[in-house]
């Protein structure tokens, strides 16, 4: 035995077609790193069966198919051949040469074949194994085995001295013996058994048979005794039967009578339905007008809580006006009187102003006559009377500024003491207005509470219309399509009711054994007694289709009975399955495949018939896929199309186009059953879905008549006036705090002026000292001079003192005036702002009086619409009949809960 050649192709990195000879003793095959020196000895443990990838340094075993470049496509199998010589018959074959061969496809199909014959991989195992060659003997050594074998490794030196000496293939051969043993001891346990119930079941065959014999004798005797009094009941038949006929005849005649008062009767209740239905169109009409009715009443009601509240909102407006009046007259009084003081202090000190003007101008006139008179004599004191002149000009000037200051710190003095007095009357004006604020953005939080509460309300309604309307169509469509269903369901139930009583497609011995009243026992056709989902019905009835006329009895004396009995009425013939039978079957054990089903699996049947079902459908396996059929060997099953086009057995394919009817004879009685289930709870979910439609119509009847869009725009409204008053005081306020600040930055610049006039004036005495100094030597050295000189200088020097004072008089005079005016200036603008609020207030009294006004008006009016539309109601319910009031009473017993203006009572008093 000799390797000749390896032939590979689209195995690993041998893309084209590769045969490498054996020829001599040695062969090596050398290359760099990557060229597939190593793919070589893995092709050839491959086509020697080696199942394992990760041998073959490969994640799967598909990966082995060369898998194309970046300039050639991948492959689409792998094949590798290996020939050996068998010229000194090593192996136990009669040919010479042997090609062992391995494809495999990407689709994952392999085969392995033997000189071009497929074969199985046991095959091949079996004819190697006496020579010590295989995917996982030492005849090959591949990388890393050495290190194993020398680290001994899983026993591995063992295996190969094993192997070496020959001793491995008889260890395979001693288990595959031992297993077969264990086979056979099982079977012959099995025989044992078989045994044992057969010599049971003889003991009872033998009773059985004696029965059977004693049965016909007397059978016999039955039917000579049958006869005879078959005989005697004709006669009495034929009696009865004329008597039976003329009773017939009148009971036909009676019959007919009571079909046309029937007819009749029919009319009269079509009548009344119809009046009936009219009536309920009228009654739902009536629950319209009434929900409509109500709704308004509800509306009124909410209205007339809006108007109180407004109404208590204006009198608290009003009080409040009254209050800021009586303040406004109390201040307007004393202004009026300030005013008047002022007026009256002015004119005074007006005539005290021009009385210090007739005296400056007399002093200044004398003073210039002095000055002229002394003209003469101020020659010689030139030097002297111009010094004098210039420090009593400059006393003059130093008094009058201090003056000056002193009057402007008076006055400004004054005009801080008006400042905090008018403060303090703002901050009391502030503190009113603030609470006032306060009051109205606490009313106006809870108006937009209210408004928004109403708003939510009335979009939620929207949103439950909506909802409800959207129910309402889902709910229709269920119902139409439930309807639909049920139809169909309905058609089918009576085509088959009709093809189950009628027996529809069974030969006429099935017919008459169904209607076979001396058959005592009434055994089940197989087709009704199973029962199979809708996809696989086609597949299972076209295989149990020469079955499926057969009668299933409990014993071999039922299908016997029905034998005679078809015989005697030469009614054909009948076939029968006896289930006593089928008692000890077991069904046997078959592997199958990933795609494949048991067909036992997707029979439903009682429990009494399942070793008749499980007989029947032994080793049949239906195929999700068809492709599947082609890699499932079939030496001891049968396989069937998931669609019913093809059954596959052993050495036998039938098939063909799938008919239209066909899946329709099968399980008949038990899909009638589930049909009427289908149909029972059809109706039930109609009727729930009719009784939720009807109560979701009349939900949405009853938020279609709750409308509060009115009730919304009052408190708008309302809000709107409230909001403005706010925004009207605020902006007061606003002023009133920015005059306040105002005053305090003048204040704080005013003090800094009385402040800065002090230091002034303080700097004025030290200089008025050091002029007097100087104007007492003025005087020291004129009184040396000449007496008369003297008595003229001191004369114009005292007139010069006079005109001074009187100067300082008049111009102090003048700043009061001038002070006096700007008081009495800003006492009218107080008098005038005063008279403005006095008006607005007065205005907000005579608005807040006509708003209520018209409030109560519409309080009348709101309280007579509900007086009409209470009596309106009543007059309604009193219309109605007593089953019209109570079908009302049950549509309007949850809104009565809810609403309290349906219950109105007569004595309700309207709080104005």
């Amino acid at each position: 035995m000799r390797l000749k050649t390896l032939e590979i192709k689209g195995f690993k990195s041998f893309a084209d077609e590769t045969v490498i000879h054996f020829n001599e003793d040695v062969i090596g095959i050398v290359g760099p790193n990557g060229s597939g020196k190593s793919n070589v000895v893995d092709a050839i443990r491959w086509v020697l069966g080696e199942q394992k990838s990760s041998e073959l340094r490969l994640d799967t075993m598909t990966s082995v198919i060369f898998n194309g470049t970046k300039t050639r496509k991948q492959g689409g199998m792998a094949q590798v051949t290996l020939s050996f010589e068998n010229t000194k018959n090593l192996l136990p074959t009669e040919y010479n040469s042997v090609a062992i061969t391995r494809r495999l496809y990407r689709s994952g199909e392999s085969e392995y074949q033997l000189n071009g014959v497929v074969c199985r991989l046991k095959d091949i195992t079996n004819l190697l194994m006496d020579t010590g060659i295989g995917s996982n003997s030492y005849a090959i050594i591949a990388l890393g085995m050495v290190d194993e074998i020398l680290a001994d490794k899983d026993n591995a030196r063992r295996k190969m001295f094993e192997q070496a000496a020959g001793i491995s293939k008889y260890k395979i051969r001693k288990r595959e013996t031992l297993q077969k043993l264990q086979a056979t001891t099982a079977d012959l346990e099995r025989v044992d058994d078989l045994l044992f119930e057969i010599n049971n079941n003889l003991k009872s065959l033998e009773q059985q048979a004696k029965r059977t014999k004693k049965y016909f004798e007397l059978k016999e005797e039955y039917k000579d005794l049958a006869i005879k009094l078959a005989a005697l009941k004709s006669e009495s038949l034929k009696a009865k039967y004329k008597e039976v006929k003329d009773s017939l005849e009148k009971e036909e005649d009676r019959y007919r009578q009571l079909e046309i008062e029937q007819r009749q009767m029919e009319a009269g209740l079509e009548q009344q339905r119809k009046s009936n239905l009219d009536q309920e169109q009228a009654l739902s009409e009536r629950q319209r007008e009434m929900n409509q009715l109500v709704g308004r009443i509800r509306d009124a009601e909410n209205e007339r809580r809006v108007l109180e509240q407004r109404i208590s909102f204006v009198e608290q407006n009003k009080s409040k006006s009254q209050e800021a009046i009586l303040i406004a007259k109390s201040r307007i009084s004393t202004l009026e009187e300030e005013i008047a003081n002022y007026r009256e202090t002015l004119q005074e000190d007006r005539r005290m102003e021009g009385k210090l003007e007739q005296q400056l101008e007399a002093a200044e006139k004398k003073l210039q006559d002095i000055r002229q008179s002394h003209g003469e004599m101020k020659a010689g004191l030139d030097a002297i009377m111009q010094n004098q002149q210039k420090v009593e000009r400059e006393l003059y000037e130093l008094e009058k500024s201090k003056a000056v200051n002193a009057n402007q710190m008076e006055n400004l003095r004054h005009d801080i003491a008006h400042g905090e007095e008018e403060v303090k009357n703002r901050k009391t004006e502030t503190e009113s207005l603030g609470a006032k604020i306060k009051d109205l953005e606490k009313e106006e939080t809870e108006r937009r509470t209210a408004l928004e509460t109403l708003e939510k309300a009335e979009e939620q309604r929207r949103l439950d219309i909506a909802e409800g309307e959207n129910k309402l169509d889902d709910l229709k469509g269920r119902i139409q399509k439930i309807h639909r269903e049920l139809d169909a369901k309905r058609n089918e139930y009576k085509l088959t009711k009709s093809m189950v009583e009628s027996l529809e497609g069974f030969p006429e011995s099935i017919r008459f054994l169904s209607n076979a009243k001396n058959w005592t026992k009434q055994a089940p056709l197989l087709s009704d007694l199973i029962y199979v989902e809708v996809d696989y019905r086609v597949a299972i009835e076209n295989y149990l289709e020469p079955y499926l006329n057969y009668y299933v009895t409990e014993n071999i004396e039922d299908a016997q009975q029905a034998v005679q009995l078809l015989q005697s009425a030469q009614k054909g013939k009948a076939n029968f399955f006896v289930n006593d039978s089928f008692q000890d079957f077991t069904q046997s054990i078959a592997m199958f495949t990933e795609g494949m089903r048991p067909a036992t699996d997707l029979v439903q049947c009682d429990p009494a018939y399942r070793n008749l079902v499980s007989y029947l459908l032994d080793n049949v396996f239906i195929l999700e896929k068809e492709e599947v059929a082609k890699q499932v060997a079939t030496d001891s099953m049968t396989l069937l199309a998931k669609s019913g086009r093809f059954i596959q057995r052993r050495h036998s394919l039938s098939g063909g186009s799938v008919g239209l009817f066909e899946g329709k004879k099968i399980g008949r009685k038990k899909n009638l059953e589930i049909l009427d289930n289908a149909i029972k709870r059809g109706e039930e979910e109609e009727n729930v879905l009719s009784t939720e439609m009807y109560n979701l119509k009349t939900s949405i009847e009853n938020l279609k008549s709750k409308q509060s869009r009115q009730a919304i725009q009052q408190e708008q409204q309302m809000l709107n006036k409230v909001s403005q008053e706010r925004a009207s005081m605020a902006a007061r306020l606003e002023s009133f705090e920015s005059y306040i600040r105002d005053v305090d930055a003048r204040k704080a610049q005013t003090l800094e002026r009385i402040k800065s006039f002090e230091t002034a004036n303080a700097d004025i005495e030290k200089q008025l000292e050091d002029k007097f100094q100087v104007a007492d030597e003025a005087r020291k050295q004129i009184s040396n001079t000449d007496g008369s000189f003297r008595k003229v200088a001191e004369e114009m020097s005292n007139a010069s003192t006079d005109f001074n004072n009187k100067n300082i008089e008049f111009i102090k005079q003048q700043n009061k005036v001038s002070a006096l005016q700007r008081e009495l200036s800003f006492r009218e603008k107080q008098l005038d702002e005063t008279k403005a609020t006095l008006a607005t207030n007065q205005r907000s009294l005579d608005q807040s009086g006509s708003e209520v006004a018209q409030i109560n008006d519409d309080i009348e009016k709101l309280v007579k619409g509900l007086q009409e539309n209470y009596a309106l109601r009543k007059e309604r319910e009193g219309t109605l009949s007593a089953a019209e009031q109570a079908f009302l009473a049950q549509g309007t017993a949850s809104m009565k809960s809810r609403t309290s203006c349906v219950g109105w009572p007569a004595n309700r008093r309207i709080r104005r």
